[in-house]
Formats: structure tokens, sequence, C-alpha cells
């Protein structure tokens, strides 16, 4: 992978004189009262050191518009708002609604004074900063709390231009008065443009998100946006002589649990979930190589920008290794697993709590719940005859494990009878002489919405007591829940111990784990995984993401400084049906000879989590 300061180099290089970045508030106040800016340790503290972003922008010769949200979108995990907002019953975030306006004041004071004197106005890069994100997208629309939202900033001592972000079809609805308006959309560049200008004549035209390409979810198909329909968009932005960034310039990669949801209005299921890879089709492949759009961009902005920049020479690509293949040697099973989840996410309850409710996690002085991972609901039966077990509705993806084995529910109806998705399901379990059967309830938290309007970002995961979530055997609610949760913490990962040798017993769900050695500086890889069907891969501790056999994905993409010279460790959670290796590639474009495997095709940068950022073009000043 190449440094940051590269690909900022290849953004200047391109001709653009400004990055932009959004601000996950989840990442930065992971627990509540506890703030993370790089200095904490968190499994992404090394990369949240949002002011030595701007301060190496600045060196690069770049301007930097800075969107701290507190909602980004960005399909990623809720939105980039923390999911320890779930705890209060009565939440409505990106409302006026008292608690959450307290919590935003508190985000934003912390978040902005460590960017507050890198603003250009005292010397520094930063030149206008965003509010929120398409509020107009959002329902009910409340103007009183972005009316505050621009308060909170301006009394941060932000004196730099404020502006939102929005698709002009909605007519930029929620925007307080007096704030600089930009435009987002993909095609019909002229109609946006035109539509921008009539609803704010007297100002300058600007494009915040010129979307490059898209983003993909499991069950899809790979987005691609070819590179001649791209330059004819970009171009007639240009014509009109308007400000643009390029979302995105350089993809990314939704490392760990990162990938939010789009809510998905039409069946099958309730959520579209979005990928590990954020590839986006961008202008820089995810290790930061040039693609077609790259040079066509460079031409474009070549002959439009007026007076043109002195650029930098195109630095070389980053090399990649196809490492050898890596067979799995050790393993822990499901209960082998339960056992070493720490006593303080081990609880028993009366009833089913959601994750965001739990009493954990507080190293801000208040409990701030279960963010992310997955969560375990396990009661102890015994029975003489055939007995039905429901649960649900659960959030998001299940498995139903008796006695360490995935049960089949029988469900004609599903896409796969073992699992289900957003759902209610029951089954009925064969008694087995009286003996006392251990049920477990295995759920995915697959991640929180990214956009919508009120409802969808209500967002317990599990099975949340305050949407009717439930237990019951015979029909009779279960009232003795032990409930684990599985965090996957890169510290507990590391951590593990007691594994076994694989042998004949090995079923899913399991870990697994094995070592490679590297002899030399290590370089990007991609892990095929096309052999598996659904988890989550650690490579030396590090959750690179998650995979699905159901397309489109098959390869994760592994940086190089997630590797290290000498002995390496990649360490696997299987969920459904382990295989026993993998193998690494050169290219996202190489796969797999696996029945149904799809490629991945090119797949971009990582650099959105290294560095929480967004690199992005913007070729005019807004004057």
């Amino acid at each position: 992978m190449e440094s940051l300061s590269e690909s900022l180099q290849k953004l200047r290089a391109m001709g653009a004189n400004t990055v932009e970045t959004y601000v996950p508030w989840n990442l930065h106040e992971p627990n509540q009262d506890y703030f993370d800016f790089g200095n904490g340790n968190e499994d992404m503290s090394a990369f949240l050191d949002v002011r030595r972003f701007v301060q190496m922008a600045q060196e690069e010769d770049l301007l930097v518009i800075f969107r701290p949200g507190p909602f980004i979108c960005a399909e990623w995990e809720f939105g980039g708002l923390p999911s320890w907002l779930q705890r209060d019953p009565n939440m409505n975030v990106r409302t006026s609604y008292q608690p959450y306006l307290d919590r935003v004041k508190i985000y934003l004071d912390n978040l902005l004074a460590q960017i507050v004197d890198l603003q250009f106005s005292r010397g520094g890069s930063i030149i206008a900063v965003q509010l929120e994100n398409e509020y107009a997208v959002f329902w009910p629309i409340d103007l009183p709390y972005m009316v505050y939202l621009k308060e909170v900033v301006e009394s941060n001592d932000i004196d730099s231009l404020i502006f939102t972000s929005d698709n002009s079809w909605n007519g930029f609805r929620g925007t307080p008065p007096g704030v600089f308006l930009t435009v987002n959309f993909q095609t019909e560049p002229e109609q946006n443009l035109e539509t921008l200008r009539e609803i704010q004549p007297d100002k300058p035209l600007m494009v915040m998100e010129f979307w490059t390409g898209w983003y993909d979810y499991w069950f899809g198909e790979h987005n691609l946006i070819p590179a001649e329909q791209f330059e004819i968009w970009y171009e007639t932005i240009l014509r009109y002589n308007a400000s643009v960034n390029l979302y995105m310039f350089h993809g990314g990669t939704n490392f760990g649990f990162m990938a939010g949801v789009t809510p998905n209005w039409d069946a099958p299921y309730d959520s579209k979930v979005v990928t590990t890879s954020y590839d986006y089709d961008s202008p820089l492949t995810e290790s930061g190589g040039y693609t077609e759009k790259y040079y066509k961009a460079r031409d474009l902005i070549e002959t439009y920008q007026i007076p043109p920049l002195h650029r930098p020479a195109l630095i070389a690509e980053s090399p990649t290794t196809a490492y050898p293949r890596v067979e799995l040697r050790t393993y822990l099973n499901f209960n082998e697993i339960i056992n070493q989840i720490p006593s303080d996410a081990k609880f028993i309850f009366n009833d089913v709590v959601s994750m965001e409710n739990l009493p954990m996690n507080n190293k801000g002085g208040t409990f701030s719940g279960q963010s992310y991972g997955y969560i375990i609901y396990r009661i102890k039966a015994s029975f003489s005859v055939p007995t039905s077990y429901w649960a649900g509705p659960v959030q998001n993806f299940a498995v139903l494990i008796v006695d360490g084995v995935i049960k089949d529910t029988q469900d004609t109806q599903a896409v796969r009878p073992d699992y289900w998705i957003d759902s209610q399901r029951g089954t009925v379990l064969e008694p087995k002489n009286g003996v006392e059967q251990t049920i477990d309830l295995l759920i995915e938290n697959s991640g929180r919405h990214n956009v919508g309007g009120e409802n969808e970002f209500k967002q317990q995961k599990g099975l949340p007591a305050d949407y009717g979530g439930y237990i019951s055997l015979n029909g009779v609610d279960q009232t003795r829940i032990e409930t684990f949760a599985l965090e996957f913490k890169s510290d507990w990962v590391k951590s593990l111990s007691n594994w076994k040798t694989i042998d004949s017993s090995l079923q899913a769900p399991c870990l697994m784990q094995a070592t490679f050695e590297i002899s030399g500086q290590p370089t990007d890889t991609y892990l095929d995984v096309s052999s598996w069907h659904k988890g989550i891969v650690f490579v030396n501790g590090f959750n690179i993401g998650r995979y699905f056999k159901v397309g489109p994905y098959r390869n994760l993409y592994i940086p190089a400084p997630l590797l290290k010279t000498g002995s390496n460790t990649i360490t696997i959670f299987e969920q459904l049906n382990p295989g026993s290796s993998v193998a690494f590639r050169e290219s996202p474009y190489d796969v797999e000879d696996a029945p149904g495997a799809v490629s991945s095709l090119h797949r971009h940068s990582l650099i959105y989590v290294f560095f929480v950022v967004f690199c992005i073009l913007f070729t005019r000043s807004v004057k």
C-alpha cells in the first residue's frame, strides 16, 4: 500500500487543488464520553489522527474541505453515528430531540477543537466545513436541527465557508438560511446544475459529490460506470465552470464491521448490506493503481483549469504479491469460542436484550453497550416430545445452533433453510431422551442504515425487546436467556488460545487459523476466500472485513502495513461452511476457480479507514 502522502501526490498530479474528508463520529467517540483522535487503544486508533491528515494535505499543497457530520452517510455503518445513541429508547437522531442535540454538541466541540487553528484564515488548509449530509433526503425535515448545527459550528470559532450537500430533486430543503448550497449527482449534470443555479442564482456552482461510480452490496452485481460515460458527465460539469468533487477519487475498504446498510424498500430483504469493498469504480484502485478514469480526469482538468496548477510527476504504483497458498491447521469450535469470551461480556437476562443495551463498554464512565460483531442468545431445555422453537425478528443474520450443530429450520420459502435474515423463524426440535439441550441463536449485526427517514434510524441489533424480540418454546416466552457479546476485537482475537489441530469433527461456526512466512519487505496482496461461505478474516489480529459467497466479491484486500517480515497469522471465523485453505492474488481480478465464484474486479483504496478521509477532486475554488 502506498503512503498517505503518495495518495495525496496522485491527487495533486491529477490537477486537484483540494482534498475532502468525512469524519465518522462512531470511530472518534466509540464509547460515550470516550474520545479517540489517534491516541486511544481501539482497533482503529492508529488511523484516527484527523489533525495530522489535515496537516499532511497542506504539506502536499492541497486545501481541505472538512465534513464532520454528525451524520455522514458514505454507506458507512449507521452513517457515522455511534451505536450507543440507541440506548435511549426515545432517541430520534438527526432531529431537535434534546438528548441528541446535547450529544452532537459534545462531539462537535471535541472534534472541532482538534482543527480550528488549521483553517485557511489562520494559515492552515481548511477552506470549508459542511453541515450534516444530504439532510433533504431525511424525513421529516427538522429545520431547527440544522440551524442548531450551524450555531454549534460557528460557536467553535469556525469562520470558513459553511455549506450543505444535497440532491437537487428534493429542492435542497432543510438548509438553514444563509448557508451555501452544493449539489450531488451522477447523471444529468445540466439539469442538476440548472436547478442549483435557479435556487441559488447569486452564488458560484459547486458539485460536492460527482459520483464516479457506485457502491456494491451482497446478493448484487458489481457496479461499473464506463470511463467514457464518466468523461462526458465530468466535462459537462467543467463546461459550466463549476467547482467539483469526485466522489470517489480513491475508493476504499470497509474494514472491520464498518460497512453500512441501505434500506431495501423492495423485497426480498429489508436491507441491502454494503460489501467490505467500497470499490466505487473510482479513478484510483484499492492499492493506489491508476485507472482509465484517472487519466481522463487528468486530461480534462488540464483543458479546463485556468490558470493551470503546477503538477507533481506521476509516481509509480505500489507492487503486489501473490504469496503461497496457506493451509488452515488449527481451529476452535463454537463452544470453545464462547468459553473464551470475557466474563464482562457474558450475561443472564429474563428477556432478550439488544446489543446496544448490554451493560458493557464504559470507558467514558457510562455503559455504551455492544456496537458491532455478533451476539448469542442461549437457552437450555429438556423435553420428551417434539418442541416448537420460535425467535425473532432477528437483526440481521442468524443461524440456530443446537448442541453445537447448525439446525436446518426446514423453511421451504427461505433462500437457505439454515439461516434467516431480518425475519422471525421457527422450527421443531426433536427430543434427546430427556437430555438437556443447548440452543443457541447466533445473530450477526450486518450493519446499521446509512440513509432513510426517521424510522430507518431505529437500529438496535440482535433481538431487541423494543422491536418485539422474543424466544419461545411451544409458544412460551423464555425468561432465562444467557447472552454473549461476541465483539471480535483485535486484542481478544490475538489472545485466543487452546487451538486444536483440525480433524474430521470440524464444523461451522468455528475459528480457523494458520501462519505464513514473508521474506523481505511485505507488499499489498489480495486474499481469495472463494472456497468459503460467510464470515470475517483477521490478518495479524486486524479485521480486514467480511466475505459472503453470494457475491459480488471473492477477494479481500490486505494492505502491506498489516503484514510483517517473518511470521504472519490469518484467523477466519466461518459461520456456515468452512474451507480448508486460502490463496493470495496479485490482483483482485484473480479469483479461485470455484463453483459460482464471481471475480471481485478492481477494488479501491483503504485510505478512508486508515486516515479517516475520502480523497476527492476539487478543481475550482468557491468564490
